[in-house]
């Protein structure tokens, strides 16, 4: 059986900061992806949500991504340590940072499992989740139309309880798609969460933040190669991370920020600026 090829990301000749003197390189302008904007809620299902602990991380609003910045962190990232070389020594964004930003636990069970691109894994998991199975048009490849299964949330009527946990499930897989492991699509969700999505009063014990946290440095890592162009990953962590320890750099002054506790990511949404 052949083995998959797993990528190294932490050479040092291929780093970014080897590069700032290339005349094609050094005037790399990192992307970030796009952040997308908030999902809407029905308050009917407020309380079983919070029976997940997503209740929190389902509160940040619309951001806006910052390519400067984020061209700056990824040029002081080092993949060897998983730390950005400061000035001022070594710095990392930590368990604690997940914990305030966005909201999310970080002790339980790990997030793991299988991928599987198949029809049939994925009809068997939304069926399983969402009490439907996407059309021909609803999916590619393992993975599922971010507008179908926000159609299949809001069709919810969320009348039993049957109903409200089909609509927390898509809710949720709509949120880890977005926010908590957001990959370079911003069009479909990966299917290979959902198996964790099947067993509902299972979904808290997972240990989603720190499952978030290895997605952000996996990230970093592939950023910070010379020839990367854009970067994906839980970016409304790293931007409120660099703003709250670095506020100088905030696009607002620390005085103006509004005292809106857990989450703090949600002190920075454009909607409260």
């Amino acid at each position: 059986m052949k083995k998959k090829m797993v990528r190294n990301f932490t050479l040092p000749e291929e780093h970014i900061i080897e590069y700032l003197d290339h005349p094609q390189w050094a005037i790399r302008n990192l992307l970030p992806r796009k952040l997308d904007p908030p999902d809407t809620f029905n308050e009917r299902a407020a309380e079983a949500l919070a029976l997940t602990g997503f209740q929190h991380v389902s509160r940040i609003g619309e951001m806006r991504g910052h390519s400067a910045l984020l061209s700056a962190l990824v040029e002081r990232w080092r993949p060897k340590t998983h730390t950005f070389h400061l000035p001022v020594g070594e710095v990392t964004v930590t368990l604690e940072d997940v914990i305030h930003i966005l909201g999310l636990q970080v002790n339980g069970e790990p997030v793991t499992g299988r991928s599987d691109s198949s029809y049939q894994f994925l009809v068997d998991n939304c069926l399983a989740c969402f009490g439907r199975q996407p059309g021909p048009d609803d999916h590619v490849l393992g993975k599922v139309n971010l507008h179908w299964v926000r159609r299949c949330r809001d069709s919810e009527p969320c009348d039993t309880q049957e109903s409200i946990e089909r609509y927390v499930r898509a809710h949720i897989f709509c949120v880890l798609g977005t926010v908590v492991f957001p990959d370079k699509s911003t069009t479909s969700l990966n299917s290979k969460f959902l198996p964790l999505l099947r067993n509902f009063h299972q979904i808290s014990q997972y240990s989603w933040g720190a499952a978030s946290l290895a997605h952000l440095y996996r990230s970093l890592c592939r950023a910070s190669r010379y020839n990367c162009k854009e970067m994906d990953g839980p970016l409304i962590l790293l931007f409120v991370w660099a703003w709250e320890r670095m506020p100088f750099m905030a696009p607002i002054p620390r005085n103006q920020l509004l005292n809106i506790g857990v989450p703090l990511a949600r002190r920075y949404c454009t909607l409260l600026l």
